[in-house]
């Protein structure tokens, strides 16, 4: 079986190694995310917006353990961590303080003839987000933020 080892850059420590999923695990896994997608899209908005207020509320209660792990599982400075989990907080906060007014139908004039049409924003499941991981917490909260107001 293969694995991936964490390393931490300043000392060269291994600091824990994972195992890497087989297709078949994979496919479970895809299986019960989109299972739990069913669920998470029937829910309303402000149950969305909820999880994201406590999302922002557990960055800023755990900053100093995520300052910890990003300092030494990335090199990162201290501030430097501290600085993108500030991001992170805000930007589930913006999602969470703005979701409504987001995910509100859009009355829009048509091209031409009478009548209007109405641009919709609705969930379409679940999303795979492959991307750099120089900022591991904002690299999540850019793009969860967003996707979890939206019912995905």
């Amino acid at each position: 079986m293969n694995s991936y080892t964490v390393t931490d850059p300043g000392s060269g420590e291994e600091l824990r190694s994972f195992p890497v999923d087989t297709d078949a695990e994979i496919d479970s896994k895809l299986d019960a995310g989109h299972d739990g997608y069913k669920s998470w899209a029937r829910s309303t908005i402000e149950e969305r917006a909820a999880l994201l207020r406590r999302l922002a509320q557990l960055h800023e209660d755990r900053q100093d353990t995520l300052a910890e792990i990003a300092q030494r599982e990335m090199g990162k400075s201290r501030e430097d961590a501290l600085g993108e989990i500030g991001v992170c907080v805000s930007i589930y906060r913006y999602y969470a303080d703005n979701a409504a007014a987001f995910l509100a139908d859009e009355t829009i004039d048509v091209f031409s003839g009478p009548g209007t049409a109405i641009v919709q924003r609705r969930p379409i499941g679940i999303l795979l987000g492959i991307m750099p991981w120089n900022f591991p917490y904002y690299q999540v909260a850019r793009f969860a933020g967003p996707n979890l107001a939206l019912g995905n």
